[in-house]
C-alpha cells in the first residue's frame, strides 16, 4: 500500500535514534530521545493560496530533514511506521 499525501503534507520515516552514547554507554528504550531526523518518503502537491494557485513544495522525496519532536500524526502501514506532517512542521533540510 502506498501513502499519497494531500495538500502541503509530507510523509516521513524517522531515522532510528542512537543506541549508544559517544562514550559507549548503551541506552535503554526509555532513555533514548525521540528521533528528529527523518527521510522524506512522499510529498503532497502543495497548498493552495487564496486565488486557488498551488504553491509548490520545497521538500523533495529522499531529503533528510529535521522535524519537530512531537509534530505530525504517526501511522503504521504494512508494518512500517511513518509520520505525516505539514511542510511548516519541518524545521530544516539536513545535508
Amino acid at each position: 500500500m502506498n501513502i499519497k499525501p494531500l495538500s502541503d503534507r509530507v510523509v516521513l520515516q524517522m531515522v532510528e535514534a542512537e543506541e549508544t552514547t559517544k562514550s559507549g554507554i548503551i541506552l535503554t528504550g526509555a532513555a533514548k530521545e525521540k528521533p528528529q531526523v527523518a527521510k522524506v518518503v512522499a510529498v503532497g502537491p502543495g497548498a493552495k493560496n487564496e486565488d486557488g494557485v498551488i504553491i509548490p513544495m520545497t521538500i523533495q522525496v529522499g531529503d533528510k530533514v529535521l522535524a519537530g519532536k512531537y509534530a505530525g500524526t504517526e501511522v503504521k502501514v504494512d508494518g512500517e511506521e511513518y509520520t505525516i506532517v505539514r511542510e511548516d512542521d519541518i524545521l530544516a533540510i539536513v545535508e
